[in-house]
């Protein structure tokens, strides 16, 4: 089954001085993004890679939870952050580094299944799988109390 998600920019201007507008086709999101907001301060605006970061974060989380739950642990609860590098390299701007950080509460794990699972989950969700061999991701996961 194949599911197909889009999203539409309109674009004006320049790129120092122009705004892109984006909307997702769910009807989900929309917002506005800059050079200024990727490169500076994001004044309220987000960019790409704050996208990616949040698409990264959830399906980080989702995989880790169907992770846990197929081994009997379901977690109670996941708070995961994913940053972004955007940085000016040799070969032009990229997006060198994805670090994710996972705080979980799962009754029933040890910190070490934990933080095994969570590599497990790094590898395995789609988004992780979509910037492999392009970006550095990196996983700190770690237990909390309830």
């Amino acid at each position: 089954m194949a599911v197909e998600r889009s999203a539409h920019v309109t674009w004006t201007g320049d790129l120092m001085s122009g705004c892109g507008t984006y909307t997702l086709a769910s009807g989900a999101a929309s917002g506005q993004v800059t050079w200024a907001s990727r490169t500076e301060e994001p004044a309220g605006l987000t960019s790409p890679e704050e996208l990616i970061a949040a698409a990264h974060a959830s399906c980080f989380s989702m995989a880790l939870s169907h992770s846990l739950a197929q081994k009997g642990t379901p977690p109670t609860r996941l708070d995961t952050d994913a940053t972004a590098t955007f940085e000016r390299t040799e070969a032009g701007y990229r997006i060198t580094r994805m670090a994710l950080r996972v705080r979980g509460i799962v009754p029933g794990v040890d910190e070490a299944a934990f933080r095994a699972a969570a590599e497990e989950a790094k590898e395995g969700c789609p988004v992780s799988k979509a910037l492999a061999g392009n970006v550095e991701i990196t996983v700190d996961a770690a237990l909390v109390s309830a």
